[in-house]
């Protein structure tokens, strides 16, 4: 990979040819496979990350208080070594509730399975401080597990305002999951607060159904100082079309004393509006499920119980005049006698922190595996210099080839634009 010509051209596709026919498991076999027949996926990354102690964002965003944050250039040190669209992918990580939810036959257990999944979804933004390269217009990423049994394709749709849609889909023809997200940034002095906007879609083909929800907001605390931490707030509801069955999850901010950090809350309705599950557990950890009248009967128990045993707490709100500190959690969820797990994160590696608190799976998500090249498609993430130069620890070839493709696009958006005038102008 020489120049960003080698990477982005929006007007072309590959080209007719042999190569097209060749599938992506035909690349993969061979001497990296393991006993089992599954590839050995990379478990690091070729470079750690570099340290961001001596960098100012605050010498960027001092002016930026309240705006919407896509249309301002951040230094390429403050990114992962991941596109967008690539970070849409991590969706997929946990696609094994997927297969679940398809498994079961009564509806209120699939939608149980389906919350479970779309609180998965955004698990893996735990810790995740970094922020993701802004596709350009017309950039893909393409993702085939056969081992998960699924293929996924995502493309920048548009460029201002930066819509991303993707599209996955069951090997065995057993889902599809697909969506648009248009993500609005802000700075507000001391944090970044994200709003995932766009709708997921599942459909469960064998089942006919159709479920929809919107992701959560997302909120990176002490920007200027401090230690960087996350939180996930608002309300989040599924609904499954076919049946009219309701998911209603409430993922709470960490509040004054922070005992709420990381916590998710809600319950399953029928149409009627009776409930018949409670949903409830960390986004960072796990999830369980429990009948809601088990549920209302250990909450008047342990209401009860604690009337007479309360204690002054301790003001530590995640309010200070210097920083917002990240207030202690507990790591683990108090479990309700009758309780469901319907599922738990997965671990991250033991060199998770030096490489951008990245998952197992966000590790392989770049990796440019033997003789795809000639497989992808030309604008495909994996093959971005400069995202590629940030994985290899070089942030000054890095920062070079991201300013150089965006020159381009901006060049590439000005004669369309010229073009269109001239048409318009013309007929």
């Amino acid at each position: 990979m020489n120049s960003e010509e080698e990477f982005y051209d929006a007007e072309t596709g590959l080209e007719s040819d042999d190569s097209c026919e060749v599938s992506f498991k035909d690349v993969t076999d061979g001497s990296d496979e393991q006993e089992n027949g599954v590839r050995r996926r990379r478990k690091t990354l070729p470079a750690e990350m570099i340290s961001r102690n001596n960098f100012s964002v605050w010498s960027i965003l001092k002016k930026c208080i309240g705006m919407e944050l896509s249309k301002i250039a951040m230094p390429v040190v403050f990114n992962e070594p991941l596109s967008f669209l690539q970070r849409i992918s991590e969706y997929m990580e946990h696609t094994h509730l997927i297969h679940k939810a398809c498994s079961l036959s009564d509806s209120i257990e699939r939608m149980q399975v389906v919350a479970a999944f779309a609180v998965s979804a955004v698990a893996s933004q735990w810790e995740r401080t970094g922020k993701p390269f802004n596709p350009l217009l017309g950039e893909t990423y393409e993702l085939t597990r056969e081992d998960e049994g699924y293929r996924l394709i995502s493309e920048q749709v548009s460029h201002h305002p930066p819509v991303s849609a993707f599209h996955a889909q069951s090997l065995k023809q057993e889902f599809e999951f697909h969506g648009s997200i248009y993500p609005k940034l802000k700075f507000w002095g001391k944090s970044v607060e994200a709003e995932p906007k766009g709708t997921m879609t599942l459909e469960l083909l064998k089942h006919k159904e159709v479920y929809t929800w919107t992701n959560p907001m997302c909120c990176v605390h002490n920007i200027i100082l401090g230690k960087l931490w996350i939180e996930q707030y608002g309300t989040v509801e599924i609904v499954n079309h076919s049946t009219r069955d309701k998911c209603v999850l409430n993922f709470k901010p960490c509040g004054m004393f922070g005992k709420e950090l990381h916590r998710v809350e809600g319950h399953i309705q029928d149409r009627s509006k009776k409930k018949h599950k409670v949903i409830y557990g960390k986004w960072t950890e796990c999830m369980y499920s429990v009948d809601a009248k088990v549920h209302e009967a250990y909450k008047k128990s342990e209401k009860k119980a604690g009337a007479d045993s309360k204690k002054p707490k301790q003001e530590h709100g995640c309010e200070s005049e210097e920083a917002d500190e990240m207030p202690e959690a507990q790591e683990t969820v108090t479990v309700i006698p009758g309780s469901a797990l319907l599922w738990r994160i997965t671990p991250r590696p033991a060199n998770s922190a030096q490489m951008y608190n990245f998952t197992s799976f966000a590790m392989t998500l770049n990796e440019l595996e033997p003789d795809m090249e000639r497989l992808l498609a030309p604008t495909d993430c994996r093959l971005r210099p400069d995202i590629r130069a940030m994985e290899n620890g070089d942030m000054d070839l890095s920062s070079t080839e991201k300013e150089r493709l965006e020159d381009k696009q901006r060049a590439s958006r000005r004669e369309r634009s010229e073009e269109e005038e001239e048409w318009s102008t013309r007929y």
